[in-house]
């Protein structure tokens, strides 16, 4: 029986540059995306259904609307708008609250994921595992997001006031925003990897982001960047789609209210935009991860050091 080939196992405690962080991410994402891809189908379901519930919604209070106007505007007299209001006031709430939940879980799981990944050098963890290490952590995970709520609205009114700046402000502003994101993400992996408390795990992160400031930043503008142009080409897909159906229904003057055609298609689409953007929210976890790791190893050693133990314990 042919032997099943192992994915190679990429080594996460090590002092990169920021070159190499970079080249890592993509070799990580490579490696790794099927298989965190399986993990995320397996514990989104009821949320993906949600939102495409929301998405229903939305396409149904939107084309309510857009009929009633039309009507109107023909004179064929006026309808009752309370219904398709209702439908967009009911989705806008319901997208907040799963889209903050997802938000959060996926958060948490992308990174339960790498740290699983590097506790077991590889491939030999599987999804339950991942999913253990997230429920062990979530009142802690639900403690650090509160506390970075407050802190990311603390930070983006300092950040919205550097902006009223010309040009040297509204760099500031960017540079800001991109050293939180850093700082957020390194101190959420203290918490999940060190098991720190919350106050802690924050001041660990803003220890290790602030000694390699630059580093932290250009890391998440350049690779938030490339992640933005790659899942806007994936975007472009369901929005083609729509946008090529849409000229069929201007063109052939398709009665958007009485055919169920419509509904179905736009609901497809945007609920596909919708579980995109949670999708690569959740992989653009995996940054601060690299991240956290090299800048950890450059100021601690720790895997320098095992591996020099390890030497000398076997020349003895």
């Amino acid at each position: 029986m042919q032997e099943k080939l192992r994915t190679p196992y990429i080594e996460l405690r090590i002092n990169r540059d920021f070159g190499d962080i970079i080249t890592v991410y993509f070799e990580f994402l490579r490696n790794n995306l099927k298989k965190f891809t399986n993990v995320f189908l397996s514990y989104n379901g009821i949320f993906l259904v949600g939102l495409l519930v929301v998405s229903y919604l939305f396409v149904s209070g939107i084309i309510g609307l857009i009929t009633i106007g039309e009507n109107g505007y023909n004179g064929e007299g006026t309808v009752d708008e309370t219904n398709y209001w209702l439908y967009l006031g009911v989705g806008g709430v319901l997208f907040i609250l799963i889209f903050l939940a997802v938000a959060v879980m996926n958060y948490s799981l992308a990174g339960s994921y790498m740290i699983k990944y590097e506790s077991t050098k590889g491939d030999d963890f599987d999804k339950k595992e991942v999913w253990r290490l997230f429920v062990q952590k979530l009142g802690s995970i639900f403690l650090f997001i509160l506390f970075l709520i407050i802190l990311y609205i603390g930070i983006s009114i300092v950040g919205i006031i550097l902006a009223i700046v010309p040009i040297l402000g509204i760099l500031a502003y960017y540079v800001l925003m991109f050293f939180m994101i850093a700082w957020f993400g390194v101190s959420f992996f203290v918490l999940l990897q060190e098991d720190k408390g919350i106050v802690d795990s924050f001041g660990e992160g803003w220890k290790l982001v602030s000694q390699n400031f630059w580093k932290s930043v250009g890391v998440n503008f350049i690779l938030g960047l490339l992640n933005g142009i790659l899942f806007l080409v994936v975007f472009m897909v369901p929005g083609i789609l729509i946008g090529i159906y849409s000229y069929h229904v201007v063109e052939n003057d398709v009665n958007v209210a009485t055919s169920f055609l419509p509904t179905v298609i736009y609901t497809i689409g945007t609920s596909a935009i919708l579980i995109i953007m949670v999708y690569s929210q959740s992989l653009s976890q995996f940054v601060n991860g690299i991240l956290y790791f090299a800048l950890h190893e450059k100021t601690y050693n720790t895997n320098t050091r095992s591996k020099i133990d390890e030497i000398g314990n076997t020349e003895l």
